[in-house]
């Protein structure tokens, strides 16, 4: 299978439930309004540290990669603390902070120019879905 189209798949894919939950509220109401939100803040909080485990295995390469390594967890802990905030705004902000954040993290990083696109292109879709669960 080509890794590239794997990824683009895979990736797209994945802004689907981003989609649907963070717009569900506003234009289906399929879910009770709070169901929707509380899935749209675990499934950002899942695929957040996922992206820290991708900054984590990318440093393994490196033989000094204690600072990518920390980068790591805090994204994957960034997660972690919006859940805790289950219920208030700041969740979603903090969740589309850190999804910020992992960009800016991963473009300082030496990727081949197609994972940098999709990158942008999920983390927008992802950041958008926060900030409309924030809102609404």
């Amino acid at each position: 299978m080509n890794t590239q189209k794997t990824a683009q798949a895979l990736g797209y894919a994945g802004l689907i439930p981003f989609a649907v939950l963070a717009l569900d509220p506003l234009l289906f109401q399929y879910l009770s309004p709070p169901l929707a939100s509380l899935w749209l803040l675990f499934y950002g909080a899942v695929i957040l540290s996922f992206l820290g485990g991708i900054v984590w295995g990318r440093s393994l390469r490196e033989p000094d990669a204690g600072i990518a390594m920390i980068v790591s967890i805090l994204i994957s802990l960034a997660g972690w603390g919006a859940l805790l905030l289950i219920g208030q705004p700041s969740a979603f902000w903090l969740l589309a902070g850190a999804f910020v954040f992992a960009l800016i993290y991963d473009f300082r990083a030496d990727l081949p120019p197609w994972f940098r696109r999709l990158r942008l292109h999920l983390s927008i879709g992802a950041i958008a879905a926060m900030v409309i669960g924030a809102i609404t």
